[in-house]
């Protein structure tokens, strides 16, 4: 009984979290709003299929609602600055799988300054989810044999369990803001 309780805690923060109304769900579901209110108020007698389907349109793993383990970031999404997608996707996540995931993470924000004299620094790896964003000049991110070139405004969310590094990308600084979740 408990754990229907926490199913349906969990999809009310989701909802909340990607901007959702309990009108906006009821309508997409196809339930009137009270029927809505108590999946959400219970649990009771919310159908899998409706936990698929909300799972589905607010990008997040189904499992992750079952079970309330996050699903793990595989590799990386970039967002480019002004368009308001996805540049790059990885495997089973949506667009705002990001505010969902940055709003049940405790993350730590700094700024790091990148020279064009800096020499590329080694590839780390490090537990947790990790989001840069360009604020100033051109950083390139590398992944492995990969790198990735971000522009002010533009931003990336990865698993930095794989190898990675910045370095700048043009001949002024670069200034970028870092926030990782461990």
């Amino acid at each position: 009984m408990d754990e229907i309780k926490e199913i349906a805690a969990r999809i009310k923060e989701l909802r909340e979290t990607c901007g959702y109304t309990v009108e906006d769900m009821a309508k997409e579901l196809n339930v009137d709003v009270d029927t809505y209110v108590a999946y959400e108020e219970s649990g009771l007698d919310i159908p899998i299929s409706v936990i698929y389907h909300i799972s589905k349109k607010c990008g997040i793993d189904f499992s992750e609602i079952l079970t309330g383990t996050s699903a793990k970031l595989r590799t990386y999404q970039v967002v480019r600055a002004g368009e308001g997608m996805r540049a790059d996707r990885y495997p089973g996540y949506e667009f705002k799988d990001l505010s969902y995931h940055f709003a049940n993470k405790i993350m730590q924000p700094f700024v790091v300054t990148l020279h064009p004299s800096d020499k590329p620094a080694a590839l780390v790896t490090h537990s947790g989810e990790e989001f840069n964003m360009v604020l100033e000049g051109t950083v390139i991110v590398t992944f492995g044999n990969t790198e990735i070139t971000l522009n002010k405004g533009d931003s990336i969310y990865f698993n930095p369990e794989y190898p990675h590094g910045q370095r700048c990308g043009s001949d002024k600084p670069a200034t970028f803001l870092t926030m990782i979740a461990e």
